[in-house]
C-alpha cells in the first residue's frame, strides 16, 4: 500500500490598486491560509479534498466600499484544468475552486473564474475580513504516484478598485 503526503502551500501574494483607492483613502491585506491535503493513499478510490482560506481586510475612509477581484495563478500546471503538484520530477493532478468543487478559481481564462466582493472601510480597519475558502481537489484514479511530498506555489492577486 502506498501513502503519499501531499501539501499545498500559497507563498506569493501581490496585489494592485486603481485611482479610486488611492493609499490616503485606504490600506487592504490579504492573509492566505493554505491548502494542505496530508496523506493521500493513490490505491484507493475517489478524490481527496481540503480547504484553505483567502482573507481581504480594508481599513480607511468611513464608509468607502472597495470591490475587489481575486485571482489565482495555474502553479506547476500548464492550464487550469490540469494545475499539478510536483515532487522532485513527479507530478500529482489537482485543482482549487470557487465553490463547492465545481467552478474552477483561476483568473478568468481557459475555463476558470474569479472572485471578490465588496469590503466597507472604517477608520480603524476594524471591520472583520471577507473570507473565501479555496476548496482543493485531488484528482482521483493517480495510481502511479510514488511516495512524497507534493507541493505548488499559487500566486494569489488581489485587485481593488
Amino acid at each position: 500500500m502506498k501513502k503519499l503526503m501531499l501539501t499545498l502551500f500559497f507563498l506569493v501574494v501581490s496585489s494592485q490598486a486603481s485611482a479610486l483607492c488611492l493609499p490616503i483613502a485606504c490600506t487592504c491585506s490579504v492573509a492566505v491560509t493554505p491548502v494542505s491535503f496530508g496523506s493521500f493513499n493513490p490505491l484507493l478510490s475517489g478524490t481527496h479534498d481540503a480547504n484553505g482560506n483567502v482573507a481581504m481586510n480594508c481599513g480607511g475612509v468611513v464608509g468607502l466600499a472597495i470591490p475587489y477581484t481575486i485571482k489565482l495563478s495555474q502553479g506547476n500546471g500548464t492550464s487550469y484544468t490540469a494545475r499539478r503538484m510536483a515532487s522532485g520530477s513527479n507530478y500529482l493532478s489537482y485543482n482549487l475552486y470557487t465553490d463547492n468543487y465545481v467552478t474552477i478559481w483561476g483568473d478568468g481564462t481557459g475555463g476558470s473564474t474569479t472572485t471578490g466582493g465588496t469590503v466597507v472601510l472604517d477608520v480603524l480597519g476594524l471591520s472583520p475580513p471577507r473570507n473565501h475558502t479555496l476548496y482543493g481537489r485531488v484528482a482521483s484514479n493517480q495510481k502511479t504516484a510514488v511516495p512524497g511530498f507534493y507541493t505548488d506555489t499559487i500566486t494569489v492577486t488581489v485587485t481593488y478598485f
